[in-house]
């Protein structure tokens, strides 16, 4: 992974990022869009009224709880009917994911699971999206910056990704006021998401120089801002600071990729329904950074990867002397302080290890990991997360 190396870097075509600006700048947008007719997945609508009296005609789609393949079919079904030729996804990472997943099923046809990573049947996307805008009210995916659309798959017990360059936002439009009214448990499980999607792509063995600058000062918003955020939700600068964070983390990992967190939490996601993705993202991350680093010492001593581990403990403890410890212990006082529970909360037995880290080992963020990890090592993430 030398600085050298040949990489690319892919994004939302624009990117607008401001307090209190959406209701005053969304319908411009559309408008320069050429969108007559959008198609507004969102969770809520009433919650968004004086930002939707923006626009022009709209039908809406909401959707509730985690995204499945039955939604995201649903949704492209209506949208077709409709005749929408635009989608604007407003909400949190579900809201958002399933309108990226629209855009792309209405100029390309055909199901989600023709399309899904994993469980899917092997089909690509090949055309251009319909424009999608997407306005986050959430600190948590980054999902306004990314190239996937995450679907739960109920049959498979797994969630899974539609994928392709063609499916990037066309517009994101990022305002940190509208997380103003987000719960303290919302803010903290999207935020941890947020935070460790920052830290995994900065560790990844698919890293690269724009993806470190932009993964770092998103883990530096993130320590700093999201135990404020949670507790002072009034705070508009702790949301700034986590509005930046998500969106450092999501231009970061649609670059860089992830690791064995998001490789456990798509599946665990599935294994373990309403579960909150951060919350799952949290409790691994501590055994996930102890065991990458074991191993980077045990098997590649002379990976420019293995430094890292100690870089980013001092980026958040901000102690230029911290080690990668310092750092575990800091992520593990966090996830106490945010009352993150253990993963048997959401019913995982020590039977269902070998079936999860079995279908964990299979997954797209798995290959972003720093190295590849055995099936002693993973379990033991599992069991210590347990």
């Amino acid at each position: 992974m030398a600085s050298t190396s040949r990489f690319e870097f892919a994004t939302a075509t624009r990117i607008v990022f401001g307090s209190h600006i959406a209701e005053k700048e969304l319908r411009a947008i559309v408008d320069s869009l050429g969108i007559t007719k959008p198609f507004v997945v969102t969770g809520t609508a009433s919650r968004y009224e004086l930002l939707l009296k923006t626009l022009p005609a709209y039908e809406v789609f909401e959707v509730h709880g985690e995204p499945t393949v039955a939604i995201a079919t649903a949704g492209t079904r209506q949208a077709v009917t409709a005749g929408c030729d635009g989608v604007i996804g407003i909400g949190g990472g579900s809201a958002l994911d399933v309108g990226k997943v629209i855009a792309a099923l209405i100029t390309n046809g055909g199901e989600p699971l023709d399309y899904m990573e994993v469980v899917g049947r092997g089909k690509k996307v090949t055309k251009p999206s319909s424009p999608y805008i997407a306005v986050p009210t959430t600190a948590g995916t980054g999902a306004e910056v990314t190239r996937n659309g995450v679907l739960c798959s109920p049959e498979h017990r797994v969630k899974a990704s539609i994928r392709a360059a063609t499916m990037l936002p066309t517009v994101a439009l990022v305002d940190p006021a509208l997380t103003l009214s987000l719960s303290p448990a919302a803010t903290a499980s999207t935020g941890l998401d947020a935070f460790t999607q920052c830290l995994e792509p900065f560790i990844s063995c698919l890293a690269n120089p724009l993806t470190d600058a932009i993964a770092k000062e998103g883990l530096r918003h993130g320590a700093r801002s999201l135990l404020q955020a949670v507790q002072h939700g009034d705070d508009l600068n702790a949301r700034e600071g986590m509005a930046l964070c998500s969106l450092f983390g999501g231009l970061s990992l649609a670059n860089a990729k992830l690791g064995a967190v998001h490789g456990f939490a798509g599946v665990l996601g599935g294994w373990c329904p309403g579960a909150p993705h951060g919350a799952i993202c949290a409790v691994l991350l501590p055994y996930v950074i102890a065991v990458n680093a074991k191993a980077l010492k045990d098997r590649a001593s002379d990976s420019p990867l293995l430094s890292r581990y100690d870089e980013f403990a001092q980026i958040i403890t901000q102690r230029v002397d911290a080690t990668c410890e310092d750092g575990v212990k800091w992520i593990q006082d966090l996830c106490q302080q945010l009352d993150v529970p253990k993963l048997s909360t959401y019913g995982l037995k020590e039977e269902d290890l070998a079936v999860v880290v079995e279908k964990a080992a299979k997954s797209s963020s798995m290959k972003g990991n720093s190295l590849l990890l055995t099936v002693e090592e993973l379990t033991a993430i599992l069991r210590a997360a347990l």
